[in-house]
């Protein structure tokens, strides 16, 4: 939603699957992301109210509670001790890629954009997380990573124990199994030469 147009066919992809919901009531609709973000659930809420679950940028809590209170929990891995539930792990050998967030939102104010009203201030990632989740890729046969971030070289900028984004790219380079890092969105003026 970083644009009215993307926010509008948002919209109307959403409109789209309220005859589906209505053909099969168990089916699980869950919208996710910046529109949810933003927005008032409420008026969501009222917008979609075929939708049954809203949940927050890069946050699939609320869909897998949905689904475990649902009575749907053969979907749904072991829950973590702090309550939280993981999906289950990915046979070997189907995904070779895999996407990783590592900075959320921003915290840059330029007049143009939209992104840290959407998305919130740059949070990073610890690198210990981000590291396990590489780890756990790895192993399930995962070759490519892309980490991504809205301005990607900022990581570990707002982290207390001098995280980059260079010692992390070298950190995931000794990873067995993985052979190809990328990152994006980066931006100049965050470039560094320990990057380069």
């Amino acid at each position: 939603v970083v644009r009215q147009s993307a926010e509008d066919k948002a919209s109307g992809h959403i409109n789209s699957l309220k005859p589906l919901k209505k053909q099969n009531p168990q089916l699980v609709i869950n919208v996710m992301g910046c529109l949810v973000g933003y927005k008032d659930p409420n008026a969501l809420k009222d917008r979609f109210p075929f939708v049954d679950v809203f949940s927050p940028p890069s946050d699939i809590n609320p869909l897998l509670t949905h689904l475990f209170n649902e009575d749907h929990h053969t979907l749904l891995g072991q829950g973590t001790e702090e309550g939280e539930y993981r999906l289950p792990r990915v046979q070997e050998g189907q995904i070779v890629s895999a996407q990783i967030p590592i900075v959320y939102g921003c915290s840059h104010a330029c007049t143009f954009c939209i992104i840290p009203f959407r998305r919130g201030p740059e949070r990073s990632r610890l690198a210990e997380e981000v590291l396990a989740e590489v780890h756990t890729l790895a192993e399930q046969g995962v070759k490519e990573v892309t980490l991504l971030g809205q301005i990607v070289d900022r990581y570990g900028k707002d982290l207390k124990d001098g995280s980059t984004l260079a010692g992390l790219l070298r950190q995931i380079h000794d990873i067995p199994g993985i052979e190809r890092i990328r990152f994006l969105t980066s931006h100049p003026q965050d470039m560094s030469p320990r990057i380069i």
